[in-house]
């Protein structure tokens, strides 16, 4: 059980890394490095993105059959809440491709040799608390302006939000609500790739995410704006765009967390061959 550590590194130290001051061309430059990643084998990233458009299709049937027409929305786009964790792979090759190593697919799985999978584990479940947060939320917000009942069909429920007043509050609401929760997860953007690239322990991990969020306000929102405009784009043919965005930004973010956070002494965590 000494192996088994979430709050801190493997000897009981709480980390505190510096983080770096960046730009929108640093921004734009991980992005870019993201894609060429993505083009050095895209079947193998493809394969990996269908995660995001078999979730959406399962979230929408599920809503549907289970007369909650309402929480298709809340679903899809709170599923980006968990777009770190999806992407934990991309990171993976990513790395690897930085290492000069093999980048087959079936080395996204290598994450599970990590020593900071304890800390990655408790990550994972903040962002789902996060995720179940928010259903719950919307589902609240709802209930306030329409009652307990579901939409008896979803073409009548969208054409009765885009129609009253009460459609129309619980579009401005819900929205502002789900920004506050997509805030809280960009704190969390280079949690996952910090703690696949050295094992800090998930509080460190966290930690030096927001620092850097937060000490580079401006680019950092201009990549939540290009991360969410991203996964709009490619939600609206049936989902199939994610196939391409989700891998994508998923490298990038690898790039981006290289940019905002030293790279450490001894090369990080050497992954198996």
């Amino acid at each position: 059980m000494a192996a088994f550590h979430v709050y801190a590194d493997a000897h009981g130290a709480a980390t505190r890394l510096d983080v770096r001051s960046i730009t929108s061309r640093d921004v734009f430059n991980a992005l870019a490095r993201g894609l060429e990643d993505f083009r050095q084998k895209p079947s193998h990233y493809a394969f990996l993105g269908l995660i995001y458009p078999i979730m959406g299709f399962v979230l929408i049937t599920w809503s549907s059959g289970g007369n909650a027409v309402e929480l298709i929305y809340p679903l899809i786009t709170g599923f980006t809440l968990l777009g770190p964790l999806a992407a934990i792979g991309l990171y993976e090759i990513s790395r690897r491709r930085e290492l000069g190593l093999d980048t087959s697919w079936r080395h996204a799985l290598d994450v599970r040799f990590s020593p900071a999978m304890p800390a990655i584990l408790a990550v994972a479940l903040f962002l789902l608390a996060l995720f179940l947060a928010w259903v719950l939320m919307a589902q609240g917000i709802y209930s306030s302006l329409y009652g307990d009942a579901s939409p008896e069909t979803l073409g009548g429920f969208v054409g009765d939000v885009f129609s009253t007043g009460r459609g129309w509050t619980l579009i401005l609401v819900g929205n502002a609500v789900g920004l506050v929760f997509a805030l809280v997860v960009l704190l969390t953007v280079i949690a996952f790739p910090l703690l696949l690239d050295r094992d800090v322990g998930a509080y460190a991990a966290i930690e030096t995410s927001a620092r850097a969020v937060l000490s580079n306000p401006g680019p950092m929102l201009l990549w939540g704006l290009i991360v969410a405009a991203g996964l709009a784009i490619g939600s609206l043919p049936l989902l199939a765009g994610l196939i391409v965005v989700v891998p994508i930004l998923g490298h990038a973010t690898w790039h981006l967390y290289r940019k905002l956070v030293d790279a450490p002494e001894a090369g990080g965590r050497q992954p198996p061959t």
